[in-house]
């Protein structure tokens, strides 16, 4: 299975790609989609969909997985985010392809092992996990996290859909 994550921004939307093979999550590629903070914005949102169709047409990803919004203060930055996530989300349907969205409570948890880790140790352990000679640019390390998430609750989602519902009380 060959995962897409996606970390979006307005500004710079990092992306990641890895094999998971069995057991071993194996790189393939990361990198990040700069926009030009000085064209307008509905622009900015065209080259993030364009540069992630370009990714997912170069690489045929089976899945993609999203971050989700954060809660911000700043509701002009959160809206605009969130923008910037429909972008790489429509990218991802327009390919037929599932997608999925991680809170970043769950990233953490899943590639360092407690949800409130800082994104230094997300860094560190990113590079471990897939064997890197270094850490990778901040938005595509995000985004290799993101995969990484992915491809570990792969496995538990295809288990506990196939469990059928526990059934409690005496309906007759």
């Amino acid at each position: 299975m060959v995962v897409l994550g996606i970390d979006p921004g307005s500004r710079i939307t990092g992306y990641g790609l890895l094999r998971k093979e069995g057991n071993r999550l194996i790189h393939i590629d990361n990198g990040a989609i700069f926009t030009d903070s000085s064209s307008d914005f509905p622009g900015r949102l065209k080259r993030i969909y364009e540069g992630l169709s370009e990714v997912i047409n170069k690489y045929r990803p089976d899945e993609v997985a999203v971050e989700e919004v954060f809660l911000s203060n700043n509701v002009q930055s959160a809206l605009k985010l969130g923008q910037a996530r429909g972008a790489a989300i429509v990218a991802g349907v327009n390919a037929s392809l599932p997608v999925h969205e991680y809170t970043a409570l769950q990233v953490k948890q899943s590639v360092v092992g407690h949800g409130r880790a800082a994104k230094e140790q997300v860094q560190h352990m990113v590079k471990v996990l897939l064997g890197l000679p270094e850490i990778a640019q901040a938005d595509a390390s995000d985004a290799l996290a993101v995969a990484i998430c992915h491809a570990n609750s792969f496995l538990i989602r295809r288990i506990t859909a196939t469990i059928p519902p526990k059934r409690t009380g005496t309906h007759k």
